[in-house]
């Protein structure tokens, strides 16, 4: 008897296959493109780029040496976004998963009308993943996902790792639809979105428009939402300036001119940076410094250099403060005089502090964050160099 019970026990643990979901039986999205559409009154135009398992293996059965592209793209519209996606339906052999999903591309015009309803789709789809990268641009969305980039046999993977290496470059800001969404809700500060961009080509051998020609996907900056609505953007100088605002920055490089010869450049990398800001609440106005600490290396020279001459290194980092203290500057003069919107996070940063004061200052705080007065304090140290001691020379001289 026992055993009988045990038995029955142990089916009750049991999975069932009533919602199982066969692959053969499902579209693997990798990347979507949304943009106003062309055939819907004020609708949207959702394009899917699907992976072609079969394609991107190089085994498709077809006749030898045409395997065909590695994805397959297919557009929808309607009124709504859930509408058009359900109208892919009429057009795919397989049902749309998004659990593969890298990226969401959103078109710039209809970014500036509100991403309200992507942020609220998106984020209720249980399959969708809260990591997805999310970037608008100024080039159709469509055009973009459907795009065969230069390296990476799919797009949509492509992005993912020009996202991922980004913090190498700080072209534009690691912008993920949890963080997005968490701006959107928070009542201290606004939401950043990378931007992306096509460039005419990508590096090829062939002319463009030419069999084995291609575009290449570009970093470029940063849009800056108030609220939900796209009301500008920043350029890759600016973004530089965001960025240790709003995340960790753990790379980067900085030109700046030699110390004896301002026609000529040195690239420094940045090694290391403690990005710290401390707020403070005096007359019934919000105040900030800014301290930023810069360990640095200098990677290249166009000019005689050696590590061992203080006066030079001094110099030197003068200089990459100076860059720094321009890139900071320019973005909070973008921040507090053009956009006159926080999105640098300073909002928030005060709420954690003074969460008493705040209270009776968030309903203002727009108009409080233009007025409000940032210090701001640089620190930089060359702390090695992967050059020689000695400064490099022509054997001539």
């Amino acid at each position: 008897m026992k055993k009988i019970f045990f038995v029955l026990l142990l089916v009750t643990f049991l999975t069932g296959c009533a919602g199982k979901k066969e692959i053969n039986d499902l579209a693997l999205v990798l990347a979507v493109g949304i943009d106003k559409s062309e055939k819907v009154e004020n609708g949207v135009q959702v394009t899917v780029q699907v992976a072609r398992p079969a394609d991107a293996r190089g085994q498709t059965g077809a006749p030898t040496g045409n395997t065909g592209d590695p994805i397959w793209s297919a557009s929808a519209d309607g009124q709504t976004l859930f509408e058009a996606i359900r109208n892919l339906t009429t057009i795919s052999t397989r049902r749309v998963f998004w659990a593969h999903n890298f990226a969401i591309v959103v078109n710039e015009d209809l970014a500036r009308e509100g991403i309200h309803d992507i942020i609220d789709f998106f984020t209720r789809n249980p399959e969708l993943r809260m990591r997805t990268w999310i970037m608008v641009t100024p080039d159709r969305a469509s055009t973009v996902v459907s795009t065969l980039t230069g390296l990476e046999v799919i797009p949509g993977e492509a992005i993912d790792k020009l996202f991922r290496y980004t913090e190498v470059s700080r072209a534009a800001p690691r912008s993920e639809l949890l963080d997005v969404q968490s701006a959107y809700l928070s009542n201290t500060n606004h939401p950043v979105i990378a931007r992306v961009k096509l460039i005419g080509r990508g590096v090829s051998n062939k002319k463009a428009g030419q069999a084995g020609a291609y575009e290449q996907i570009e970093l470029a900056g940063a849009g800056v939402f108030n609220e939900d609505k796209l009301v500008g953007t920043l350029t890759q100088e600016e973004t530089r300036g965001l960025l240790p605002f709003i995340e960790t920055v753990k790379s980067g490089v900085i030109v700046v001119p030699c110390p004896k010869d301002s026609n000529k450049q040195m690239s420094a990398e940045i090694i290391s940076q403690n990005f710290a800001v401390t707020p403070k609440y005096e007359n019934g106005k919000p105040k900030y410094d800014v301290r930023l600490l810069v360990n640095a290396n200098i990677v290249e020279a166009g000019c005689p250099f050696s590590i061992e001459n203080r006066e030079e290194v001094k110099q030197l980092q003068k200089e990459i403060k100076k860059v720094l203290s321009s890139d900071i500057q320019t973005v909070l003069n973008k921040a507090q005089k053009e956009f006159k919107l926080d999105f640098l996070e300073l909002g928030q940063v005060f709420n954690n502090r003074f969460p008493s004061e705040w209270k009776g200052i968030r309903n203002n705080w727009d108009n409080l964050f233009t007025q409000a007065v940032v210090n701001v304090e640089i620190e930089t140290d060359i702390t090695s160099s992967v050059l020689l001691y000695d400064p490099t020379r022509s054997g001539k001289d």
